[in-house]
């Protein structure tokens, strides 16, 4: 992977300093993403929130974080990526301060949707960020490994904060906690990050395009995330409606004379084949943490803590395994065969979990499959992160990092999505033909897990079709596209 720098690299020691500003800022939006799914009875119980009322807690934060990612990530690489990192961290702490002190619905409902907005502008550069501070392919490598396993990590520590906070101190906590740690990332940002001017506003600013893909994105995360609660004729005029402005958007970048997001970006066997494998990846990582918990919960009945106890081992067998091995075994067999041997371990897991009995116990039944998915997940989100990235250039380098994040949260919520609606509907068949309700609980699980093992499935076929070495480098994008090029030249490209 080479990227072009427009200045030297800094020294060794502030680029890894950059490193650790980066994650901890990274580490607080993905806390914030997991820890609120233990506490959401108490702040139901609290604020009398209505089952679909309930939702939105989560729904107005993922909105406008996923609808956001790809527009802040050109903007980045346009007004400087510092700069957007920056501020995104500054609204994501005010916001998180406002949602510790709701005292109503409507204002924590509001308050989540800012800090979606401020999550988005901090995320969508991270990658961009990284991957300009280590150009060279072997630190490249071992510095993607430690921001994914701060990434992944988080997640699962996620839920063990949320139900230890919520349980010892009260809901408020799991966002007041954030304004400490953004206090501290801020202010490190403002004086360990390079400054950057970024391109600007002139190579990109096409605000009709950024109109387009903004809207088209938050229309899609709302069709998904709420999906289960709706009529499914108003989910596909939803989704109708959202690949109509996805059309106009790819049109309006065709031909536009400075596009938001130049078209050739996507003909990068290596970004397009990633993102798509990532998808399905977490789209089954994150069905599994949601209903991984229920089940804990809901089957074998346990407590907020003890739920959150009982996924310790995935952040740990993540964080030893991305930082001791990650880097130096995709050094050695490469980012391909380093995902599909994680892709393999994740579909094993996952397939373990589709037996889980109403009768199951944590060591026998949850801990060896946990295990597997944090192997698996260790092993193939360094390398899809490295393949994505690869296929961009140093002016599209924030760009292919809120594209990376989007697909994240697509792929999250969409399988999040279906796998509780499976789950849900199975279960409540169940219930209709007389079974308990443990046991049918446990069976529309077991289903929303049979369905996870094939969604990975697919990923681990999709990344050997599209990811082989051989094809990823003969579809590299070498050519050079001139801001502001006109239509005859646009015409004659293959897009």
């Amino acid at each position: 992977m080479h990227f072009r720098t427009a200045s030297p690299a800094p020294r060794t020691y502030s680029r890894w300093a950059s490193l650790v500003v980066l994650c901890a800022g990274t580490l607080m939006t993905i806390l914030d993403g997991n820890i609120v799914t233990v506490a959401m009875p108490a702040i139901q119980s609290d604020l009398g929130f209505s089952g679909p009322g309930l939702a939105w807690v989560v729904n107005a934060y993922l909105i406008p974080f996923g609808g956001l990612l790809l527009l802040v990530g050109r903007l980045g690489d346009l007004v400087g990526r510092k700069r957007m990192f920056v501020a995104g961290l500054a609204v994501f702490t005010a916001a998180s301060v406002l949602c510790g002190v709701a005292t109503s619905q409507g204002m924590l409902v509001a308050a989540r949707a800012l800090q979606g907005v401020g999550g988005a502008m901090t995320s969508a550069v991270v990658l961009g960020m990284l991957v300009a501070l280590f150009p060279e392919p072997r630190e490249q490598a071992r510095a993607i490994a430690v921001f994914s396993a701060v990434g992944a990590a988080g997640g699962a520590l996620g839920t063990f904060l949320g139900g230890a906070l919520t349980q010892a101190i009260g809901w408020h906590w799991i966002f007041l906690i954030n304004l400490p740690i953004g206090v501290v990332a801020l202010v490190a940002a403002l004086r360990i990050l390079a400054p950057d001017q970024g391109f600007g506003l002139g190579k990109g600013a096409d605000y009709p395009g950024a109109a387009l893909v903004t809207g088209a994105l938050m229309l899609t995360v709302y069709a998904i995330v709420g999906a289960g609660d709706r009529a499914l004729g108003t989910t596909l005029t939803l989704a109708a409606v959202s690949l109509a402005l996805f059309t106009g958007f790819t049109v309006r970048q065709a031909w536009a004379s400075r596009p938001l997001l130049r078209l050739r970006l996507f003909r990068s066997r290596a970004l397009t084949g990633a993102n798509s494998v990532q998808i399905l990846m977490i789209a089954g990582m994150y069905g599994f943490q949601f209903i991984g918990a229920l089940y804990l919960q809901r089957v074998l009945g346990y407590s907020e803590l003890l739920t959150g106890t009982a996924f310790l081992p995935a952040p740990i067998a993540i964080g030893v395994l991305m930082l001791s091995l990650s880097a130096r075994t995709i050094a050695r067999f490469g980012p391909y065969r380093v995902l599909l041997a994680g892709l393999v371990l994740i579909t094993a897991g996952m397939a373990l979990l589709s037996r889980a009995p109403a009768d199951g116990t944590y060591l026998a039944d949850v801990l060896p499959p946990l295990l597997l998915l944090a192997a698996g997940f260790a092993a193939s989100m360094p390398a899809v992160t490295g393949l994505a990235m690869s296929g961009a250039r140093e002016e599209d380098a924030g760009l292919a990092s809120g594209l990376f994040n989007t697909t994240q949260v697509v792929g999250g919520s969409l399988g999040l999505a279906v796998l509780t609606t499976l789950a849900a509907s199975r279960t409540e068949r169940l219930l209709g033909e007389g079974r308990g309700l443990v046991a049918a609980t446990a069976d529309g699980y077991r289903l929303a897990f049979t369905v996870g093992t094939g969604i990975t499935a697919t990923a681990l076929m999709l990344a050997a079709m599209l990811l082989r070495p051989a094809r990823v480098s003969s579809s590299a994008v070498t050519e050079e596209e001139t801001p502001g090029a006109g239509r005859q030249s646009r015409a004659k490209a293959s897009l």
